[in-house]
């Protein structure tokens, strides 16, 4: 079962700038789709992979430490064992949210996160909320 109830979903959508932490240049990844879906609803999308691509007119960034701009949300498109250091990486950098992806499950960064006092939504993905929480 998914992390996030509604009225935490629902803020969490009303955030402007998602890092999108394995963004690739690859279509046929889920990545690309759901940054190309938060894009066309207004959101600013830094795509972060160790290529740093530049993806749907975006500059790439490495990692979320190298990101210049202040990140609202870090949206982790990672396997579940790789997700915790991501979420650790959000903490330090400010992030008001974290997003893990559907079947992106990991309990113990969720907890970090929300001790942290960030917003936790886990094991939902923000392309299939938007119709039931996103901004009107």
């Amino acid at each position: 079962m998914g992390r996030g109830d509604a009225e935490t979903i629902e803020r969490v959508l009303q955030m402007q700038t998602w890092a999108v932490v394995g963004l690739t240049a690859n279509p046929r990844r889920p990545a690309y789709g759901v940054a190309r879906f938060l894009q066309q609803r207004g959101k600013r999308i830094v795509p972060v992979n160790p290529k740093a691509e530049r993806v749907h007119g975006e500059q790439g960034y490495a990692s979320l430490a190298e990101v210049p701009v202040p990140v609202d949300v870090v949206d982790v498109f990672r396997r579940s064992e790789r997700a915790g250091r991501h979420v650790d990486e959000a903490v330090a950098a400010g992030a008001k949210a974290v997003w893990l992806q559907l079947d992106v499950i990991d309990e113990a960064a969720a907890d970090r996160a929300e001790a942290a006092g960030l917003h936790v939504v886990m094991d939902h993905c923000p392309a299939i909320e938007w119709a039931a929480h996103g901004p009107r």
